[in-house]
Order: C-alpha cells, then sequence, then structure tokens
C-alpha cells in the first residue's frame, strides 16, 4: 500500500503578529500545515485559534527567541527533523530608524542575531533536508533598503543587503537541487515594526505606504510566478531585471 501523502508543513518566523501573521492564514488557505514561531506563547496560542476557525489545518507554535542561541537551536532541530515541512518564511527581523551614531551598540548586536544570523542558521538547517528531497522553498523577507542603505539606519539597511544577498547565491547555489528560494524586499509597510522602530509610518507619504495585506500577497504572487527576487511596491518587475 501506498504510503499516504503527507500535507506540506510551512514554519513561519515572526508569527504573531503583521506579516507572519498574514503568510500563516494565506498558506493555511492554500493547504499548508504550519508551525508558527515568536517570542510570546500566548500571542502565538491565540493566532493559531483564529487560524483554526476558518481553516482545517494542523497548526503548532513554537515560543522561541531567535536571538537566544538556546531557542534558536530548538528551532533549528524542528527543520532538521521534520520530514513534513517543506516551506521556510523567514519573517522575524528587528528594524531601526536612528542614525548609527545614535543607536545602542547592544541593540545592533540583537539586530544582526536576528536579521542575519539567525535567518542563516534556520536556512543552513531546512537546505540540506530539502536538497535530499528535491523539494522545498525557503523565503526570506527582506526590505528595500537592501537596495537603499541610506534611508534608514545602517546596520538594518546592511542586514538586509546581507540577506538579499544570501538569497541571490542560494539561488545559484541550489540551480537545479529543486529548491526555490525568493527573497522579498517589502518598502514601507504598516505593521508593528515602525512602533517597534521608534517612529511611525503616518510621518511617510501614505501614498508609499502599503498594507500588510497587499505586501504579502504580492510575496505569494510572485512565488507563484517564479520570481527568485519580489520588490512588492514595484510596478514592473523589468526594472529589477534592468538593475
Amino acid at each position: 500500500m501506498a504510503e499516504p501523502t503527507k500535507i506540506p508543513t510551512a514554519l513561519i518566523t515572526g508569527a504573531s503578529s503583521g506579516m507572519g501573521a498574514l503568510f500563516a492564514d494565506r498558506l493555511a488557505a492554500r493547504g499548508n500545515d504550519l508551525i508558527l514561531v515568536a517570542r510570546d506563547d500566548a500571542e502565538l496560542q491565540a493566532m493559531a485559534e483564529r487560524i483554526s476557525e476558518t481553516h482545517a489545518q494542523s497548526i503548532r507554535v513554537l515560543a522561541a527567541d531567535l536571538t537566544q542561541p538556546e531557542d534558536l537551536a530548538r528551532v533549528e532541530s524542528v527543520l532538521r527533523d521534520d520530514p513534513t515541512i517543506e516551506m521556510l518564511v523567514n519573517n522575524a527581523g528587528i528594524g531601526a530608524v536612528a542614525p548609527l551614531l545614535a543607536s545602542d551598540p547592544d541593540q545592533m548586536q540583537r539586530m544582526i542575531a536576528l536579521n542575519v544570523t539567525a535567518v542563516t542558521r534556520l536556512v543552513c538547517a531546512a537546505v540540506p533536508r530539502f536538497v535530499a528531497r528535491r523539494r522545498g522553498t525557503i523565503v526570506n523577507i527582506a526590505s528595500s533598503v537592501a537596495l537603499a542603505p541610506e534611508t534608514l539606519n545602517g546596520v538594518y539597511g546592511a542586514s538586509k543587503a546581507f540577506v538579499l544577498t544570501l538569497g541571490r547565491a542560494l539561488e545559484h547555489e541550489l540551480a537545479d537541487t529543486g529548491v526555490r528560494v525568493q527573497t522579498v524586499l517589502p518598502g514601507a509597510t504598516a505593521t508593528p515594526f515602525w512602533a517597534r522602530s521608534g517612529a511611525s509610518p503616518q510621518a511617510l507619504d501614505p501614498a508609499i505606504v502599503m498594507t500588510p495585506e497587499d505586501v504579502v500577497d504580492a510575496a505569494l504572487a510572485g512565488l507563484d510566478a517564479g520570481e527568485s527576487v519580489t520588490i512588492p511596491s514595484l510596478p514592473d518587475m523589468a526594472a529589477w531585471d534592468a538593475f
């Protein structure tokens, strides 16, 4: 008798709010089981309950602070050991808007731990199993500041430039393995990012601020279209190709 087909699981970091929560909802609607990762267990449980009200998918929660090595190691173990995981969405991140000279070095170190180290280690945990099965998808959330590092805090811009470069390198390295890599570069988006960064999207031109719903839907549309880099606010991807 053939082995029953397993429902593919997506592991999403930063899944308790903002774009991470929307990725969870959209992927559940597409039929994925979910593993939701964020720091606050109560928020994760509430998110899982909300999704369960409309989608009959299996949802597991994993409370973890990815800036802490012990917590990060637990998530790495799940990626290595769970054979149902076929998608990793690296959404968790920290931002900053203050100039480097006005920034706290400890906060910059924490930003690098989450935006760079955690992304790298989770990718390294997931990729070998994906390659062995010849299928799997990695979605890394970067930022448009990867292309305009002068826009916000320099360490933040550099961390997102790392994510973009990592994604392009993985795209080359994993060619012909069956593993897909997508890097998403959102522009200004109305999420809790701004409050945590010490700023407000209300200070920006409303014409350039996207809703998180539009960003996530554009990201998934780009994934469906086979884009390795998706810039939700860019009207014509030919401009990116030319760049």
